[in-house]
């Protein structure tokens, strides 16, 4: 099997598993939010961005890390791998169990601070599960990442309508959501026990180079997670648990979508990190370009269709109470199609091993986005929030962009951009007839249309699409 279909079987299985995944995950926000209504919602919101803060502090960036390391050629991945797993557990435990004494200065009402409490327990499971993912990622058994996904997706919706039918209220739901990462971590674990046998470690030589490497994406990760979470804690403090849950309903749209270009670039990594190493710059710049034109055939229909369909949408899939919030849902899809081109750069810096220099643009981005947040969420709401968050992926995405091209000389070719412009214009037409129909009727249309059009226009061409399904 050639390169190009290894990745694209693994892109297959893992968008495919991705989609399913989405689907339970907006089941489960379904059920959810028409249980707890609004304000219920926005105190598992609450809960959820609170621990978020300190999971900012607990990643250190070992996830990337560990895909840099293990690629290596000549890497010794069991020693490398136990050695970031053991860091990573007291690194998370330490963090995650002062996390509910702060939530006690905050004013929330009890049992949001003993949900915060309980749920420390997820975030910490959740906290090693994606160290485990780097080594999938760079043998491109992605499948198995998927499946763990799936095992929890399923179990929490399972878990979301057992505590809505028994009325179990939101400790339930946080409980729920434990068992679910339970289990995610332990067929993932097991699973990678079978190919490498990971233990506690505690060689100090292999964890001096691994912070070494990771404090600069550490820094940066955590100046992009406080740009990307404060809002939802700042709203907290300024608006009511309504208010949160509203901008938390469409919040989790960006979340569920920006998988997406996460989970495409970390199959990518590996690769990038490989061919820019050994300099071997066509296939370098070759990967990087699919990538560009992927990404870009994502986002801008993804942007036009939800302008179109933004209130049906919200209304499917959170209920009627989550109506007012479908013009807060068109700004936050803008963030995520930025996102898909933000990611992509993102990984590549990583990939070039640039992350110490992208520390004053992630803090420049940090500081500025907190000043929007404390200006406009307090007068303008969600609203605020939300262009406050356009901003600040737009910022770090250029930023991220210019530093690649600086550094690699590689410009993308931006023809495909002017094309899924096009595509997603007459995708538009189809949307305005089709609007006021049913939303999958609309939404398959709305596909059928992008896609026949961006072909006509060369937007992707026979001979990718017979690579991919070729079976040799």
């Amino acid at each position: 099997m050639s390169l190009t279909r290894k990745i694209a079987h693994n892109t297959i299985i893992q968008t495919t598993g991705k989609f399913i995944s989405v689907f339970l995950g907006v089941l489960a926000l379904g059920v959810m939010t028409r249980y707890l209504g609004p304000v219920g919602f926005g105190q598992y919101t609450i809960v959820v961005a609170f621990l978020q803060f300190f999971a900012i502090f607990a990643d250190m960036g070992l996830m990337l890390v560990t895909v840099q390391m293990i690629s290596q050629p000549n890497a010794d991945e069991q020693k490398i791998l136990s050695n970031i797993f053991t860091l990573r557990f007291f690194v998370s435990l330490f963090f995650f169990s002062i996390a509910p004494l702060v939530a006690l200065f905050f004013p929330y009402p009890p049992h949001v601070k003993i949900a915060i409490a309980i749920f420390t327990l997820s975030f910490f499971l959740l906290s090693l599960i994606q160290v485990l993912t780097g080594l999938f990622q760079k043998r491109l058994q992605i499948i198995k990442v998927t499946v763990a996904d799936l095992i929890g997706k399923a179990t929490i919706v399972l878990s979301i309508f057992i505590v809505a039918f028994f009325d179990l209220g939101l400790i339930g739901i946080i409980i729920g959501g434990i068992i679910a990462n339970i289990f995610g971590f332990s067929y993932l674990f097991l699973s990678a026990q079978k190919i490498i046998k990971i233990k506690f470690a505690f060689d100090f030589e292999v964890w001096k180079e691994t912070i070494q490497r990771s404090w600069p994406i550490a820094i940066s990760i955590a100046f992009n997670l406080i740009y990307l979470k404060t809002d939802t804690i700042i709203l907290s403090l300024f608006h009511s648990e309504t208010v949160v849950g509203l901008y938390g309903a469409t919040f989790r749209f960006l979340e569920i979508l920006i998988m997406l270009p996460t989970m495409f670039m970390g199959l990518l990594l590996p690769l990038l990190t490989n061919y820019w190493e050994t300099k071997d710059t066509q296939k370098f710049k070759k990967i990087l370009q699919t990538a560009f034109e992927i990404m870009i055939m994502m986002a801008i229909p993804l942007v036009v269709g939800t302008l179109f369909l933004a209130k049906p949408i919200i209304v499917l899939v959170a209920g009627q109470d989550f109506a007012v919030a479908a013009p807060v849902l068109k700004i936050i899809v803008l963030a995520s199609a930025i996102v898909f081109i933000g990611a992509l750069y993102g990984y590549v810096i990583v990939a070039l091993n640039k992350q110490r220099q992208m520390i004053w643009a992630y803090a420049t981005t940090a500081a500025i986005s907190l000043g929007a947040y404390f200006l406009f969420i307090p007068k303008y709401s969600y609203f605020g929030a939300a262009w406050a968050t356009v901003l600040a992926e737009s910022l770090i995405a250029i930023i991220c962009f210019w530093m690649v091209v600086k550094t690699t000389k590689i410009f993308p070719n931006i023809k495909i951009i002017f094309k899924s412009f096009f595509a997603s214009g007459i995708m538009a037409g189809a949307l305005y007839f089709t609007k006021d129909q049913n939303l999958f009727l609309s939404l398959f249309l709305a596909i059928v249309t992008y896609f026949t059009a961006l072909y006509l226009v060369k937007g992707f061409s026979k001979e990718l699409i017979k690579e991919v399904i070729k079976v040799k």
